[in-house]
């Protein structure tokens, strides 16, 4: 008998999933103390624990409302989709959908559960935020930190999320976005650049004497990130196949290059 739905293929589901995981582990701990070890001994603490809460801020953000306004029915036009929690039974185990994506555009629907789709995507979610982390440590209080993570999760990833992933506005005008370059990196690039320019610079005695405590833990959140991006790229296809086996394989060879040419002209 088989005890799995006719929809679920366990080997796509566990590719998902470990995808996803290593994702989360760009997050915690690799940009924790990839940040932990650059900044001063001072700050070392207050950055990782940043790092953690806004990495639970999202979750919690995610499952209540964040995930079916990136990835749900539209609500405002084709600009976001409507809030709504994704931790009920039906929600969470039944097969991955994606309404204005899934079964479209030759894209074949989903051999994995909701929850599956909804972790994946979530750990892209975590990491935006704590990607412009390194331009408000030492600037930013750490309350107005609790408090501006889930706002700029609900107003400004989930409304990109929507736009491009979710098969909303830009999608429809023919945008692609494979891999974050939009919905996560330039968001957070020109977020952590406004960011920094609102809040002002560093005191000027921090700005002398800004030298990494730990550069053993600089290198070992390096690491991490790098074999992360295994999921990152690897787990965009969705499913287990011949794709994600080339972009796994693609982004070491390009990380390695990229290594390299950058020692021999430094």
């Amino acid at each position: 008998m088989n005890p799995y739905p006719s929809w679920l293929f366990p080997g796509d589901n566990a590719w998902q999933l470990t995808a996803a995981t290593l994702v989360g582990l760009m997050s915690l701990p690799g940009l924790a103390v990839l940040y932990g070890g650059l900044v001063q001994r001072k700050w070392s603490v207050n950055t990782m624990l940043m790092a953690f809460s806004g990495f639970s801020l999202v979750l919690i953000v995610w499952v209540l409302w964040g995930f079916k306004m990136g990835f749900g029915q539209p609500w405002v036009s084709t600009f976001v989709g409507r809030p709504g929690a994704v931790i009920g039974h039906g929600g969470e185990q039944n097969i991955a959908h994606i309404p204005l994506v899934s079964g479209t555009g030759g894209m074949p629907k989903f051999r994995f559960p909701q929850s599956s789709l909804v972790y994946f995507q979530f750990v892209f979610a975590a990491i935006t935020p704590l990607l412009f982390l390194g331009s408000v440590i030492g600037r930013m209080n750490f309350k107005a930190w609790l408090l501006f993570v889930p706002l700029w999760s609900t107003f400004a990833y989930s409304v990109n999320a929507f736009l491009l992933w979710g098969g909303g506005w830009w999608a429809h005008q023919g945008a692609l976005d494979f891999s974050g370059g939009y919905v996560i990196h330039l968001a957070a690039g020109t977020s952590g650049f406004v960011a920094a320019a609102v809040i002002g610079p560093r005191l000027a005695r921090d700005r002398q004497h800004g030298v990494p405590n730990n550069l053993l833990l600089c290198s070992v959140g390096a690491g991490i990130l790098w074999l992360g991006w295994n999921g990152f790229n690897g787990g965009d296809p969705y499913f287990a196949g011949a794709d994600a086996a080339s972009a796994v394989l693609n982004t070491n060879l390009a990380t390695a290059v990229a290594l390299l040419t950058w020692m021999v002209l430094d």
